[in-house]
This record gives C-alpha cells, structure tokens and sequence, in this order.
C-alpha cells in the first residue's frame, strides 16, 4: 500500500509574459493551524488523491494558476488579473484571494502544461477531485466535454483529442451559486470570509476548485473503478471492475495479496462481478484496521492498463442481540461512539491545508477513544477515506443537504440524487464506510422513504439512515431504513427503540469552552451549554458518556452516539479541539477511558432487565437501614416511607404501582399510580412526582424508566436522561446525577439510594 505516489515530471506554468495577472502572494490567515505555513506554493497537497485507483504515472495540477472573476454571464475574459493557489477556493486564505463569491460571480481558471514524452501513445485524462458548483473546461480553446454539476464528486475528461503537443492551455470557469441555487450544498453560505460576530451553525461559502486536479495517461480501454464487496460467509471479495474506452467485456484480473503474497485471484470480465477467494480472512476492525492489496488488470493486450488499490474485509448489518435491534459488525455488537465532523478549516475552509492537517482530525479521535465518525453533510477527499480506513474509524456519510427551509423542485431533485449516486460510487469500496445518511434534521427534505429504498437498492452492502434527527426541526421519519435517530442537546437524551430499526443518537452534546486566543471571532463563540472551566468541560462530558454506558446503551437500547463535536467551527465554540488545531480542549486520556469503557461494555451486553408489565408492585429502598421504605406518593410528590402489613389502605395504595411498558420507549417502563389511573411516576425540575400525562413528548420521556442491573436490585435512569438517576434522600424523591450540583446528587450512599428492589404489591 503506497499512500503518495511520485508524480511524473511535467511542465508546467502560470502566469507567463502575455499575462497581466499580478504575483501571488499569500493572505493572512483569520486563525493559523500548525500546517498553515507549511502548504508548498508550487504544489500544494502533492500526494496522489485516489488511493483505491493508483496508477505509477501521474502529473499534479495544484499550484498558482491565473485567475479571475466576472460576472455569472460573462465570457471568457481577454485577461486573468490575479492568481490562485488551487485547490483552495477563493474564500480562503490559503488561495491567496480570500474575497467573497457570491451568486452575480463567475470563477476563471488559466494554465499551461507539457505533457512529458514519456506517455506518447497514451490517452490523456484530465481529473479533479471535486469543484463546487458548476465547471465547464477547455484546453486549447475547445470545450472538454459536458459541463459538469456537483460539488462533492470526482469528474474526468479524456483530453487527448485536444491536445496540441507542445505547451497546452486550460481554462476551467465555474458558477457557484450556493445558497441561491437548488444544489446540494450541506453548511455552505455566502457571507464575510473574515471572522465576524453571529450564533451561526452555518459557515463560509466555498466556491469552485477545491480538490486536486491532476494528469494521468491511460491505455485506451481502462479501468475506471473497483467495486468491492466483502462476504464473510463465503470467505471472498466480490469485485466489480468498471472500465471505459471499449474495456466493458473484455478480460480482468482481480488479485488480492498481502505483505507481497498472493492470498487470493480470480478472472473475469469488465463490468460483471467477480468472486475473489480470501480464505481465513482477517476481518478488518476498528482496534485492527486491516487492509488487503489489490491489483486489477485488464488480460489479452500488451500493455493493458494495471491499477492498483486495497480492501479490508468486514460485514455490517442489524439484527437482534438480547432482544434489542443493533448494528452489529462482522456479526458482533460493538457501540459506536464517535464525533460529528464537519471539516472545515480557518486557512483553507473546506480544505486542509496538508495531508497530514486531513489525518490530524481522524487521528484525534482515535486519541480520544472514539471508534466512529460521523462526516456531516459534507463529502472529503478520497485521502481522506484512506485514513479513516488505515487509522481504523467507523464512517457515518452524510449526503449534503439543500438549503434549509426550502422545498426542493423537480429539476434540485434530479440533480441532488444524480450526485447522491454518483458520491456512492466514488466510495462505495471504503471498508470504513458503513452508513449512508440521507438527510439531516428535515433540511431539504423531501421522499424520504424512497430515497432511503434507492441509497439501499444502490448500495445493500451498508446501513441506510433516512433522516438523522428525525424529533427535531419540523423533521420527517421515512419510516424505512436501519436505524432511527434523534438528536438531543445537551443529552445525551433517548432514541425510542424499534422492532425492526436499531436506535441511534446522531447528535448530543455541543459542550462549549472558549480558550483565550484561539478563537475565530474573540468574544463571539457559542455552544449549547457553556462550560465555565476545563475541569467542568471533562467531567460534563465524560459524564455523558458514562451515562451512555450505565443506561442509556443497556437499558434504553441504544446502539451509537454522535458527540457535538471534534473541534470548534468559526463562531460554533463546542469543540473538543480549537478552530485553529492547536488546543485540545480536554482531557485526552480520561475521555479515551471513559470511550473504552463504553466500548467494552457494549461487547458484553446481554438481555435487557424485565419487569413484570400489567402486574401491580411496589418498589423498596434497598439503602441500609432503610430497607423497610417503600416509593409513595403523597400531595403529588414522591417521598419513600415505612409500609407494613398493619399500615394503613391508604398508604398501601399509595405504595402500590402498575406496571407499564415505557411511554417514551418500549425497551423500559412507566409506573402507573394505582389509586390514581392515568397519572404516572415522572421527573419535573428534578423533582420526582405523580402527575397526569399532556400526551406530549416530554411528559412521556419525563414518565419513563430504564431499568439495568444493580447489586441487590435494579437502578432506574431517566429515559431521556440516561445516567441521572430515581434516588431517595431525606425521604424525598429526585432525578440525581452522581458528582452533579445539587444538594440531592450528594455521592454519600448514592449507588445505595439509587437501587430499588421490586416487591409484590402492598394493595394487589
């Protein structure tokens, strides 16, 4: 596995005599990452970018290339007055424009280039990695092909009609009109690109060019992708070699090896599936992220094309353990814990500055303990799938929505799942890959069970989440898909469980610190419950997980949390790491702990605690000393108090409670007063009560507990607060939280307190 391929020599340049455009020079950038001044001017992000398609030969186009802007109807301009650093889009700093880009604006691209000797007789293909929105080509002044539209999938021309064998000139333009178009454009809006004051969770535009755009010479019949499919039930790799320039049925080899042995091969044909043996196979995981080489070549010509790649073997499905619907992975239950992702930066916006700034993210979280990452509405290079899928993290990818607030029309449609699809296939061979998210929190939504039948049809070989958020925003559920998602600040909060759907949290936490001199707008960050120092940030959140591990995973069913989020985002200050990547916020190794632990507790999971639904009971403190109390309410409220057999009918009655499956979640259960049908044992402002239900949510997940398992009895959690828990103290009943504020969270005796025995009834 050979993560940056040399580049072939080639000739290339800029801004030349005839031009007009003036030098470049870099702009400052609004915060500095440890990789800011390190990004080469002249080749910026030199690694080869498609690391599950490598050829030997290849030539980058990164660098300063002309640069100018029109207006959106213009044509072609007679002068290119400045330059760019490509691939940083013109918002950014790293580009050394750093200028607003609205919808009235055309982007100009201009350079030359030699194509090298060495690959006469090959086709020439002209590759970017991504550019946002609307990019139209030309070498020599003839246009290459169709426009292309889309922002986050890889396009190719084959050039070489166009070439004229000495110097050769590209001019790229693009129209981006984000906000104001009907496209695909996930967190993207046109606004100042220097800090400035705002609660936005949304972010700086980027427009045009913002991955690498490369040269590769080709045979003529070539290989255009690899599909591979991992079967642990039959020990192979089902691999799918696409093809172009007349490859389709012709003959392939597909040969899977590692350390420089052969494992396994087989032939086939160009288009149709083949079915590689990988016997004994070392299943890829995120503690042992495994990776297989893999060749595919085309057979029966001399000098056919070669391409090489890798794989790792692992399976992903839903099904049942201890009763509970979970994603489990190569056939076993592991909770997913990760972080949302946005992938932004304050130099280059929505590219890192170096390959090693698109590793630092990943690797950060496998620093932390997480062993998941969710990418939020927006699509990372290829290289960046590479190391998730070298670094060993779990990848939820969400489809990049349309602007909030809008229905989409017939034509956003077509284009929005035309790129969906095209996305799907561009990653459809990461191991690390392992949930489509369709929509997010109801933006843009529309058909959201036949998107969710479609992403399914298209690709069965993952899990399919057709609206992540589906309790919030106006938001709705399709219905269909894998899992069902809420999202909960600060949380963690419930996701009901489901007979068929596994339950996960795509979103909770948004714990916000801001550091001193590491903010992008000082003064102007914001989060969803501030911290006051860095010991409240690691307790708040390590309380959180442990939450998620006590209650939440084993009682409540949960299957995945997605924590708000790996680092700060321009105003957003709830990060565990700083805009600029130069502070991490929190304790590394506590957090690291505390995710292991989740980790661990998931692999030994068993059955859900059963109580006895239908049937009367009554529940008894198991604190010593006062093992002769019993729950009751009186006046409304919840107190414990001695119950025997000469006690009053009253009492008894008040002691006596029905059993209920859980209004909120069906995995846990509500206690039905006896003597007062209708109202239920609920927390309000901590206060633990018998109350009548609204039929409101919050009244539903307010009324129902998660049972799991304690010593000598059961603890109760709050469905919609997992890790706070039913406690007595001084007779009182209250919603505490062990190492919480308040004088009821006192820790003497709280495990004690918060353990409840369950008896036959005192008033049957």
């Amino acid at each position: 596995m050979v993560p940056a391929l040399a580049a072939t020599g080639l000739l290339v340049s800029g801004a030349g005599p005839s031009h007009a455009a003036q030098a470049w020079d870099p702009q400052p950038s609004p915060m500095t990452t440890p990789w800011t001044n390190q990004v080469p001017v002249d080749n910026p992000l030199p690694e080869y970018p498609r690391p599950q398609l490598t050829r030997p030969d290849w030539s980058p186009l990164n660098g300063i290339w002309d640069f100018a802007v029109t207006s959106r109807d213009a044509g072609q301009p007679t002068t290119f007055g400045e330059q760019i650093r490509v691939p940083f889009v013109p918002e950014s700093a790293l580009s050394g424009v750093q200028r607003k880009i609205t919808q009235n604006d055309k982007l100009w691209y201009k350079r030359t280039f030699t194509v090298p000797s060495g690959w006469n007789g090959r086709r020439v293909q002209l590759n970017f990695g991504a550019s946002d929105w609307e990019t139209t080509v030309w070498v020599n002044g003839k246009q290459a092909g169709a426009a292309h539209r889309g922002g986050y999938d890889a396009f190719s021309y084959d050039i070489t009609p166009l070439l004229n064998g000495g110097t050769n000139t590209i001019v790229v333009s693009v129209y981006d009109p984000t906000e104001t178009g009907g496209q695909a454009i996930g967190k993207q809006r046109v606004q100042d690109v220097t800090p400035h004051p705002g609660r936005s969770i949304v972010y700086t535009a980027s427009s045009g060019i913002w991955q690498t755009v490369w040269l590769e010479p080709t045979a003529p019949a070539h290989i255009t992708r690899l599909d591979m499919v991992p079967r642990l039930e039959d020990d192979t790799l089902r691999v799918t070699v696409r093809g172009a320039g007349g490859a389709d049925g012709t003959g392939v080899k597909v040969t899977v090896s590692s350390g420089g042995t052969t494992v396994g091969s087989a032939t086939g044909t160009v288009g149709g599936e083949l079915s590689v043996p990988v016997p004994n196979a070392h299943l890829w995981t995120p503690e042992d992220p495994f990776l297989y080489d893999v060749t595919a070549e085309l057979t029966g010509t001399t000098g056919a094309d070669k391409v090489g790649g890798y794989t790792g073997m692992r399976s992903i499905a839903v099904k049942d353990v201890g009763g509970v619907r979970r994603p489990v992975l190569n056939g076993k239950f592991v909770f997913q814990t990760g972080t949302l992702d946005q992938g932004y930066w304050p130099d280059g916006i929505y590219t890192a500055p170096t390959d090693e700034a698109l590793k630092y993210d990943l690797q950060k979280h496998k620093d932390l303990g997480f062993n998941m990452v969710r990418k939020h509405i927006k699509v990372e290079p290829q290289r960046w799938f590479y190391w998730a899928d070298r670094l060993g993290l779990l990848v939820w990818q969400d489809m990049p929505s349309m602007d909030s607030g809008k229905t989409p029309d017939t034509a956003a449609r077509a284009q929005w799942e035309s790129e969906y699809r095209a996305i799907i296939d561009q990653h459809r061979s990461s191991p690390a890959l392992i949930q489509w998210v369709d929509q997010n929190e109801g933006w843009g939504q529309y058909d959201q069970a036949r998107i969710a039948d479609m992403v399914k049809a298209y690709d069965p070989s993952r899990l399919v989440d057709n609206m992540s958020g589906v309790n919030c925003c106006a938001a709705k559920d399709g219905g269909n898909g894998d899992v069902i998602d809420n999202h909960n600040y600060v949380g963690p909060g419930n996701t009901p469980a489901e007979p068929v759907r596994a339950s996960v949290l795509g979103e909770y936490g948004g714990l916000g610190y801001r550091v001193p001199g590491h903010e992008w707008y000082p003064g102007g960050g914001f989060s969803y419950e501030d911290q006051p120092s860095v010991p409240a940030l690691n307790n708040r959140l390590v309380g959180l997980l442990d939450g998620i591990r006590e209650s939440g995973m084993p009682a409540g069913g949960l299957s995945a949390s997605v924590y708000t989020q790996i680092t700060d985002v321009e105003n957003e200050a709830n990060g565990l790491m700083s805009y600029d990547r130069q502070v991490v916020k929190v304790d590394q190794a506590r957090v690291r702990t505390a995710n292991q632990a989740l980790i661990a507790a998931s692999r030994s999971a068993g059955a859900t605690v059963k109580l006895p639904v239908g049937q009367n009971v009554s529940i008894r403190v198991t604190t010593p000393g006062y093992t002769d109390r019993y729950i009751r309410h009186y006046d409304g409220l919840g107190f414990t108090e001695v119950v025997h057999s000469a006690s009053a009918d009253l009492l008894k009655r008040d002691a006596t409670w029905t059993v209920r499956q859980g209004l909120a979640n069906k995995l846990c259960y509500s206690f039905e007063s006896r003597n007062y049908p209708g109202e239920y044992l609920r927390h309000r402002d901590f206060r633990v009560r018998r109350e009548a239900g609204d039929g409101s949510t919050g009244y539903k997940e307010d009324a129902t507990w998660c049972p799991t398992q304690g010593s000598g009895g059961i603890r109760m959690s709050a469905a919609n607060f997992p890790g706070q828990y039913l406690r007595h103290i001084n007779a009182e009943l209250w919603l505490a939280q062990s190492g919480g504020t308040h004088a009821w969270d006192n820790p003497a005796s709280f495990t004690e307190d918060t353990t409840w025995a369950i008896e036959s009834p005192w008033a049957p």
